[in-house]
C-alpha cells in the first residue's frame, strides 16, 4: 500500500470490503516504538486513505500479533525457527479464524498444481517463497495441516483445507 505501483489511494480494488494492514516489527512487540519506527512507513497513506474513504473499514494489526503466532510456531515446531514474521497469509487466516465458525482455505497447502509463484499478484517465480526463505512457511504449513478438518483428497485436488474457527474449538489444558 506505500508503493506508488500498487495504485493504494487510486485503484477502486481498495475501496470495499474490509481491510487488514500489517508492518513487520522487532520481536521485541513494544508498539510505541514499532510506530515512531516502521520497516514501511505506511502512516501517511492510511491517514490520506481514512480521508477520501471516511466509513471504509481499515485495521492494522498490532505488531504483537505476529510475534505471538510466531511463538505458537516455535512452541509446536520441533527445530528452532528463524525469527522472522509469518506470512501474511498465514496472519490472514489467524484473522479469519477469530470471526468466522469455519473457514475454507485454498492453496496454502499447495495441490497437484503446485506452483513457484511466488504472490497472485505479481509475476514473481521463484521456488523458495513456496517453501519458505524468510517467512516460516514449512512450520505454517504443518500448523494448517495439522488443524485441517477436510479430507486429503481435497488437499491434493483443490489445494483446500477446512479450518474451525476459534470459536468451535476447546482448547485442552495441559
Amino acid at each position: 500500500m506505500v508503493t506508488q505501483k500498487a495504485r493504494f489511494l487510486q485503484d477502486a480494488l481498495f475501496n470495499t470490503g474490509v481491510l487488514i494492514m500489517w508492518d513487520p516489527a522487532p520481536y521485541s512487540k513494544d508498539l510505541h516504538e514499532w510506530y515512531r519506527n516502521p520497516d514501511f512507513n505506511f502512516t501517511e497513506t492510511y491517514q490520506d486513505y481514512h480521508r477520501l474513504h471516511p466509513r471504509q473499514p481499515f485495521y492494522i494489526l498490532s505488531p504483537s500479533m505476529q510475534w505471538e503466532l510466531w511463538d505458537i510456531l516455535q512452541e509446536y515446531s520441533p527445530t528452532a525457527i528463524q525469527p522472522n514474521p509469518p506470512s501474511s497469509g498465514m496472519q490472514g487466516i489467524i484473522v479469519m479464524l477469530s470471526l468466522c465458525d469455519r473457514i475454507s482455505v485454498y492453496e496454502f497447502l499447495p495441490s497437484h498444481r503446485k506452483s513457484d509463484l511466488c504472490h497472485y499478484f505479481e509475476d514473481i517465480h521463484n521456488w523458495q517463497c513456496t517453501q519458505g526463505h524468510y517467512h516460516p512457511l514449512s512450520f505454517e504449513k504443518n500448523l494448517i495441516k495439522h488443524l485441517n478438518q477436510g479430507g486429503q483428497e481435497d488437499v491434493v485436488k483443490l489445494g483446500k483445507v477446512t479450518l474451525n474457527g476459534f470459536s468451535q474449538e476447546r482448547c485442552r489444558r495441559t
